[in-house]
C-alpha cells in the first residue's frame, strides 16, 4: 500500500503532489508512473459547469461509504486514447499495483492564488460495482456519456457534509436514441463481454436475454420507421439513476423488456413501468411489456387488469403490435 501523502483533511497543492510523486498539474486525473500512484483532483464549481457534482453518496450500504468521481473527456467518456487512458488508470489500478488518491479543491494558498487541495484520503475502486455509466449536460446543455467511479476509502477517512453530493431538488429526465446504449459502456442491461467468468451464472444470463429481445425490438420499430428513445431518470432526493427500456416516441409507448414469461417477471415489470412512469415526459405514457412469449392466461388477466399491454415474440413476428396503432 502506498503512502499518504498529508493526513485526511489537511491541506496541499498540486506543485507539492507533483514534486512528491510525479504526473502533472492541470488535469483532473494525474498518472504518476514513477511512483504508481494516480492523483485525483475535484474541483465543484468546474465540475457544475460539466454537468457533474463529486462527492460521497448520502447513502451508505452495507460496504460502508462511496465516493462518486466523474472520469475525464470533454464528449462521451470511454477508457481509450487521450484522454480516456487516465479514465483506464482508475479502473486497472489494482491489477496495476497503482494507488489512488483524492483532492478537493478548497480556497487558496494565504497570500497568494494559488488553489488549496483538501486532502480526502485514499481509495480503491469498488470491487462489485466500479464505476456506472450516467449521462449528463456538459457546458453547452448537450447530452453526453460520462463514467462515474465509485470509490471505496482505504484509510480512515470522515466523511464530510460539505463534500456530500447534494440531493436533487426535483426530478431530472434525459431522453436519448435508444441506440446510445450500445456503446462499450451501456448499462444497465447490456453485457460488455459474453465470456466473462459470470456469463454463465443466471443474472447475467437473464441480462443477455433481455439485452437480445430489446435489441431485437428496437430494430423492428426503427424499420418501422418510429424514434426509438430511453429514459435516464434521477429521482429527488436520491443520487442514484434509473433507466427504462425502450419507448416509441411516435405512439407514446414505454415498453419493458423481460427475459421470461414468468409470473415473477411480469409481476417485476408492472412494478418498473409503474414507477418510470410518473416521471415521463410526455406524460401518461400507454404502458407495455416485451415477452419473448404468449404469457399464461392468469398473467395477461394481471396485465389487463393494471391497463398494461403485451407484446410477445411467435415466429419471428411481434405480436400485440402496434400498441396505439
Amino acid at each position: 500500500m502506498g503512502k499518504e501523502p498529508v493526513k485526511p483533511g489537511e491541506f496541499t497543492t498540486r506543485e507539492k503532489m507533483k514534486k512528491e510523486f510525479g504526473g502533472g498539474l492541470y488535469q483532473g486525473i494525474e498518472p504518476c508512473d514513477d511512483s504508481k500512484t494516480v492523483l485525483i483532483y475535484t474541483d465543484h464549481k468546474s465540475g457544475k459547469k460539466r454537468g457533474y457534482y463529486d462527492g460521497w453518496l448520502p447513502e451508505i450500504d452495507d460496504n460502508g461509504p462511496i465516493f462518486e468521481y466523474t472520469g475525464t473527456g470533454k464528449g462521451n467518456q470511454t477508457f481509450d486514447g487521450n484522454p480516456g487512458y487516465r479514465n483506464g488508470k482508475i479502473r486497472d489500478h489494482s491489477k496495476t499495483g497503482y494507488t489512488l488518491h483524492v483532492f478537493k479543491a478548497d480556497g487558496t494558498e494565504p497570500g497568494t492564488n494559488t488553489k488549496r487541495q483538501r486532502y480526502i484520503g485514499m481509495f480503491e475502486i469498488d470491487e462489485e460495482e466500479p464505476y456506472v455509466d450516467r449521462l449528463a449536460r456538459n457546458e453547452d446543455k448537450e447530452v453526453r456519456q460520462v463514467i462515474v467511479f465509485r470509490l471505496r476509502p482505504v484509510s480512515q477517512v470522515e466523511p464530510l457534509s460539505e463534500d456530500t453530493i447534494p440531493h436533487l431538488p426535483k426530478p431530472e429526465v434525459i431522453p436519448v436514441p435508444a441506440s446510445i446504449t450500445k456503446s462499450s459502456l451501456a448499462k444497465p442491461e447490456k453485457i460488455k463481454n459474453k465470456t466473462t467468468s459470470k456469463s454463465g451464472t443466471p443474472s447475467t444470463t437473464i441480462t443477455w436475454h433481455e439485452s437480445s429481445l430489446s435489441a431485437k425490438f428496437e430494430e423492428f420499430l426503427l424499420s418501422h420507421q418510429r424514434e426509438v428513445l430511453r429514459f435516464q431518470i434521477r429521482t429527488a432526493g436520491l443520487s442514484s439513476s434509473l433507466w427504462t427500456d425502450l419507448y416509441d416516441a411516435n405512439a407514446h409507448v414505454l415498453y419493458e423488456a423481460k427475459s421470461t414469461s414468468s409470473r415473477e417477471s411480469i409481476r417485476m415489470a408492472i412494478g418498473q413501468l409503474m414507477d418510470y412512469r410518473r416521471n415521463v415526459e410526455p406524460k401518461n405514457p400507454t404502458l407495455a411489456v416485451l415477452l419473448p412469449s404468449k404469457p399464461h392466461p392468469d398473467l395477461q388477466d394481471l396485465l389487463d387488469s393494471v391497463g398494461i399491454n403485451i407484446v410477445y415474440q411467435y415466429n419471428g413476428e411481434f405480436e400485440g403490435w402496434p400498441v396505439n396503432p
